[in-house]
């Protein structure tokens, strides 16, 4: 009899600890600004630049985050990342021209897939910009978002004030 009331404690320990939910989030992905941190580096042909680096997290409900490296063979999007530039002229912010140095175009995050029952996918996410062409006097300002496999698109969030000639942590 002693046995039986174990086992049963012990089956319905296990019952109960498989009824935990299983957290659920939109499709939709959803991203939001972390960090941005400007520092000094060498370029690939040996000169000093700059680099910055944005920081950010997301969350994905349905876990469809990143695209498989791109295939000659196969017509489509490549890029999932896409960022706006604002420059501050004269105190004053303003979107940059599409032809301005300091652009960044064509960001790819990679196929990220989870296995098991829950999909969702929640992480942070890092960028690494080089920055050859910049003055003293630049101040910038990136808004971004994010576009998953389905073609849904997250929100759009933006870093603070970034005085690209100046090492250091910027967050809002």
């Amino acid at each position: 009899m002693g046995k039986t009331k174990y086992l049963l404690i012990i089956f319905l320990a296990f019952a109960f600890s498989s009824c935990v939910d299983i957290k659920t989030l939109p499709d939709q992905p959803r991203i939001e600004f972390t960090s941005f941190s400007v520092f000094d580096t060498i370029d690939p042909l040996g000169n000093s630049a700059k680099g910055g680096r944005l920081k950010f997290y997301f969350e994905d409900g349905n876990g469809d985050v990143g695209l498989q490296a791109p295939d000659a063979a196969v017509e489509g999007d490549s890029t999932n990342l896409y960022f706006n530039l604002f420059r501050v002229t004269n105190g004053k912010l303003s979107s940059a021209p599409a032809d301005d140095p300091l652009k960044p175009t064509g960001y790819r995050i990679p196929y990220i897939e989870k296995s098991g029952q829950n999909k969702i996918l929640q992480g942070t996410i890092a960028v690494t910009f080089l920055y050859l062409f910049y003055s003293e006097e630049d101040s910038i300002k990136y808004s971004f978002y994010i576009k998953d496999r389905e073609e849904n698109i997250s929100n759009t969030d933006s870093t603070g004030v970034i005085a690209v000639s100046v090492n250091g942590d910027y967050t809002r």
